[in-house]
């Protein structure tokens, strides 16, 4: 199936932001459920991409993990955690987003 490795890359990211999110609550590794969650998340996660990188190369792997999961940890912070960001960041942001979609609508790169 052509989309698999498109499936584990969203669960991979998924698994990432769900650790990511837990590290943040594990207050420097000093409560153990959120410790125990950050480090299951990022063993899945880290499992997850590597079956991706069999099929799609890294360059390309790594752009969509990143400007996927900015996207989404941004939202988890924004709701979870009432962080907000100033109006550089969120440019900065966009234009990391802009730059994935640039690479998966024109790129002949991709090979999965």
């Amino acid at each position: 199936m052509a989309s698999t490795p498109y499936v584990f890359l969203l669960l991979a990211i998924i698994s990432e932001v769900i650790a990511t999110s837990a590290l943040k609550m594990s207050d420097g590794f000093t409560r153990l459920v959120p410790d125990l969650v950050a480090i299951a998340g990022y063993t899945v996660a880290f499992y997850l991409l590597s079956l991706v990188l069999r099929s799609i190369p890294v360059g390309i792997t790594y752009a969509f993990w990143s400007g996927v999961g900015i996207v989404i940890i941004t939202l988890v912070a924004y709701f979870a955690f009432r962080q907000v960001l100033d109006l550089p960041a969120l440019a900065g942001m966009g234009l990391i987003v802009a730059g994935v979609l640039v690479i998966n609508l024109f790129s002949k790169t991709i090979t999965a």
